[in-house]
């Protein structure tokens, strides 16, 4: 929640559909984050 809170502490948009558009939005960015810090192990030998 921390994280989601970073991207912004409100939402911009009035309409529910809309808020729920911003969040899965905010979600996708946090999850393109997280991939990129995730290690790619390799076996070595």
């Amino acid at each position: 929640m921390h994280c989601v809170k970073l991207l912004g502490q409100r939402l911009m948009a009035r309409d529910f559909d809309r808020q729920v558009a911003e969040l899965q939005v905010r979600i996708v960015v946090l999850n393109g984050y997280t991939a990129l810090g995730i290690p790619v192990t390799e076996a070595v030998g």
